[in-house]
């Protein structure tokens, strides 16, 4: 594996300093307002399939990887006093059924005091003594593994670090552009299958490949979508054959560095001269709304502007008729563009923290008629956030429209020729600037 994605990158280790002071503070502040002393961090544990012993593929808990880079530790603990080095509790059980965690190293085990552990019992003795101090996060499925502790994941904190964490630290934006790095060589060699004639099947396994991750290991299922396909916003059932005509195909597919995601879909047409002409307006379209992304811009409001201009994407591909604030308030533009522009980017894919006005846990609704935007915040310096402009053929809301005064405002003929190219989505990942943005995606795939 490429060395700029392992714990041996130094450059990561350089930034992950003052990462950690950052990560340290907020819980400071966490704290503070929650009247404790200690926090403990779960990792988590594997979940069991039901009426078997089977574990589904562990997914940490994402507040323990914004302290430690380790994905793949369950049953361990992060314990953090104010003013102290965190505690890193490692647990490395002695098991010959699976393969167990190895020694910790890497660029970040100098930023905590590690006590290795090969049994949960051995936990308890690296706590707290007063665990009425203690507040502990995560998920806990089982009493046990909370040790005596009644706080868990107190409001009042839990709402100061969810705010806190909209904002991303230099360490997390170096690995975030790896994530990125890596994602692009995937979609690269994804469009490369595509025109190979491969199908949706075949075309994922390019993808897994190119960015060395196995199906658990990617952040979110790929969306691999040929024709038709494309039009189902989140369609993971690949087919195993390629279908007797390709027309086009669109790319949803992310990638992880150190727990932090990438999110990229792109869209293709396979030679179709009028398709590829509305990719190219859907280009420049969503181009245009990232150039608009700056430090003070209210996020809903450049969800609502993306409609207007989807609307005249509407009218010049002559896929409706009307002004652009008719097409919105008719419900035409969200019958072609029914999801939000974007959300926020991090450990999640859908990062936390999306809705929220302040620290004290009060939330900013989306605007009415548009209850799938997951971001309403106005966009603070190092936010990192998708732009996904969207324009699919979705025959069940379409059909919505009829009956409505919308209805007349759909060329329903267009609607007929677009149906088997399914859609069309562009998404980059983007961070805030002042008067500026950073766009991971489009550097990346520069870069390869």
């Amino acid at each position: 594996m490429n060395d700029d994605y392992s714990d041996k990158n130094p450059a990561l280790g350089a930034l992950f300093v003052e990462h950690i002071e950052t990560v340290a503070a907020r819980h400071d502040h966490a704290l503070e307002l929650a009247g404790a002393s200690h926090a403990i961090i779960y990792s988590g544990n594997p979940k069991f399939a039901f009426l078997d012993d089977y574990q589904m593929p562990f997914k940490p808990n994402p507040h323990f990887v914004s302290w430690a880079p380790l994905t793949r530790l369950p049953y361990s603990y992060i314990v953090y006093t104010p003013g102290k080095k965190p505690v890193l509790i490692y647990y490395q059980p002695r098991d010959y059924w699976h393969v167990v965690p190895g020694s910790p190293e890497g660029f970040w085990t100098n930023q905590f005091d590690i006590r290795v552990v090969h049994t949960t019992d051995d936990v308890a003795k690296h706590l707290p003594r007063n665990r009425d101090n203690c507040i502990i996060i995560g998920e806990i499925d089982d009493d046990t593994n909370t040790f005596g502790i009644e706080r868990v994941n107190p409001t009042t904190a839990i709402n100061i670090l969810h705010y806190a964490r909209g904002v991303k630290t230099q360490y997390e934006l170096a690995a975030m552009r790896l994530a990125s790095r890596r994602a692009a060589a995937g979609h690269t060699a994804a469009e490369a299958a595509f025109r190979n004639g491969l199908s949706e099947y075949e075309i994922h396994r390019a993808y897994c490949k190119a960015v060395s991750h196995t199906d658990p290991e990617l952040p979110y299922g790929n969306i691999i979508g040929l024709n038709h396909h494309g039009a189902v916003l989140h369609y993971t059932d690949f087919d195993r054959q390629a279908p007797a005509e390709l027309r086009s195909f669109l790319i949803d597919a992310g990638a992880v560095v150190h727990g932090y995601a990438s999110d990229i879909t792109r869209a293709y047409s396979f030679g179709d001269q009028r398709f590829q002409d509305l990719i190219d307006q859907m280009e420049s379209l969503q181009q245009d709304i990232v150039s608009r992304v700056s430090v003070g811009v209210d996020y809903r409001e450049l969800h609502i502007n993306t409609h207007k201009m989807i609307a005249q994407v509407l009218v010049d591909a002559e896929l409706a008729a009307g002004d652009p604030d008719t097409l919105l308030e008719t419900g035409v533009t969200s019958a072609f563009f029914p999801h939000g522009l974007g959300h926020l980017l991090g450990i999640q894919v859908h990062d936390v923290g999306g809705f929220m006005e302040s620290e004290g846990g009060t939330t900013i609704d989306p605007p009415s008629g548009h209850p799938f935007l997951r971001l309403t915040r106005v966009l603070e310096e190092n936010m990192v956030l998708t732009i996904e402009p969207g324009l699919y053929a979705i025959d069940m809301l379409l059909e919505n429209l009829r009956g409505t005064p919308a209805e007349n405002h759909v060329n329903w003929n267009t609607v007929d020729w677009l149906r088997p190219f399914g859609g069309i989505r562009i998404e980059d990942n983007v961070r805030v600037l002042v008067n500026d943005r950073e766009n991971l995606t489009r550097d990346a795939f520069a870069q390869l």
